[in-house]
């Protein structure tokens, strides 16, 4: 872990006020923040592994487990959940067969995640998987969406 992040922690070192932006840079080169990153942050940093966990837990932006190839994002918005958007997750997660309280599936190719809303409320029920948006959903829609990725 030393080596892969060398490079980007050499620029930082002892900058206690860049923890915010090398932890996005690594999470950028990792995917996510695994512990080990976290340590060689602090070690850079100069700060405690508890410091810098607390900042990368304090924001919604950093992750710390591996995520999926694909990012499947359901709408619980309340247009969409009037519209069958729980539905539409329960398909999802079924599709996926996504382990009971998981987000990511164990072969590491979809992460599920709820979104509050996306503001495409005439489209209800919404789903982003990647960059592209699925709209006006039914819950057999969704799994052919999935199948076909």
């Amino acid at each position: 872990m030393q080596e892969k992040l060398g490079q980007v922690l050499a620029a930082y070192r002892g900058q206690r006020g860049a923890t915010i932006p090398v932890l996005q840079k690594v999470q950028e080169m990792l995917g996510y923040l695994p512990e080990e990153a976290i340590s060689e942050v602090a070690r850079a940093l100069g700060m405690s592994k508890n410091e810098v966990y607390g900042v990368a837990t304090f924001y919604a932006q950093f992750r710390f487990e591996k995520q999926g190839e694909h990012t499947v994002k359901c709408c619980q918005g309340t247009a969409c959940y009037v519209q069958g958007g729980r539905r539409i997750l329960d398909a999802v997660e079924d599709e996926l067969n996504l382990p009971q309280g998981k987000t990511t599936t164990t072969d590491y190719k979809f992460t599920v995640e709820t979104v509050a809303c996306f503001g495409a409320c005439a489209l209800a029920p919404v789903m982003v998987v990647d960059s592209t948006v699925y709209s006006k959903l039914t819950p057999s829609k969704a799994r052919e969406i999935l199948g076909k990725i």
